[in-house]
C-alpha cells in the first residue's frame, strides 16, 4: 500500500454516505475538502469532534471548504449516532459521513495502522485542494481531540499562499504579517506588494498580508 504524500492526487471513491452515494472528486467540484477519520461510530472524542464541525459549518462555508467524515460502520449505524450527536453536541450535523465498513477507502488513505489496531480506522485528516491534491495531513492518537480552529487557520494559509507569493511564519493567523516567498527578487517586491516590506535579514522578509 503506497503512503499518500503532500501534493499526491487524493484517491478517488465511491461511497454510500449518510447524504447518499458520492463520487468523491465529483463531490468535491471546485471546492477544498476536508476528509477526516474515526475508529468507530458512537466513540466519545469523535462525537465531540464531528459535533464541533458541525458547529463551525458557516466558517468552512465562507472558505469553500466541503468536510467529510469516514467510519468502518455502516448507514444504519451512522444515522444513530448522528441523534446522540445533535443531542449532546447541542448541534445539526449537515455534512456527509462515509459508510466504509469493507474498508475501501480506508485502505486507499492508509487509515488502518495494524500497530494500532488491524480493523479500526486512526484518527487521520487530509486537506484536499480544489486541483485534488493532498495539501496536508494529520494524524491524531485515539485520546487527542482534533483542534479545528488549527484546521481553519491553516486552510486560511493556504488558500492566501496558493494565490500570493509568501509564506506564513509561526503561530501566524489571518490578518497577520507574512513571508515573501523566497523566488521573489528585491526589485520585484514593489509591484507584487505594493503595502511594503521589512527585510530582517535577506533571506527573511515581511510583508503585511496580501488582500
Amino acid at each position: 500500500m503506497a503512503v499518500l504524500r503532500l501534493g499526491d492526487e487524493a484517491p478517488n471513491f465511491t461511497a454510500e454516505t449518510t447524504e447518499g452515494q458520492i463520487d468523491f472528486h465529483e463531490w468535491l467540484g471546485d471546492s477544498w475538502g476536508i476528509l477526516f477519520s474515526h475508529p468507530a461510530d458512537y466513540t466519545p472524542v469523535c462525537t465531540t469532534e464531528l459535533g464541533t464541525v458541525a458547529k463551525y459549518s458557516d466558517q468552512f462555508n465562507e472558505r469553500n471548504v466541503k468536510v467529510a467524515a469516514l467510519s468502518v460502520d455502516g448507514i444504519e449505524s451512522h444515522h444513530g449516532w448522528i441523534k446522540d450527536i445533535n443531542e449532546t453536541q447541542h448541534t445539526t450535523v449537515n455534512f456527509p459521513i462515509i459508510a466504509d465498513e469493507d474498508r475501501k477507502v480506508s485502505e486507499l488513505y492508509d487509515m488502518v495502522h495494524p500497530k494500532a489496531d488491524s480493523q479500526l480506522t486512526v484518527r487521520s485528516v487530509f486537506v484536499i485542494g480544489p486541483d485534488k491534491k493532498i495539501k496536508l495531513t494529520i494524524t491524531y492518537p485515539a485520546s487527542t481531540g482534533r483542534n479545528f480552529d488549527e484546521l481553519i487557520r491553516v486552510i486560511d494559509s493556504l488558500q492566501l499562499t496558493a494565490y500570493h507569493k509568501v509564506a506564513t511564519p509561526a503561530n501566524w493567523k489571518q490578518g497577520d504579517d507574512c513571508v515573501i516567498s523566497p523566488s521573489v527578487s528585491n526589485e520585484e517586491i514593489p509591484d507584487l506588494f505594493p503595502k511594503g516590506h521589512k527585510e530582517i535579514k535577506p533571506y527573511l522578509r515581511m510583508t503585511p498580508q496580501p488582500k
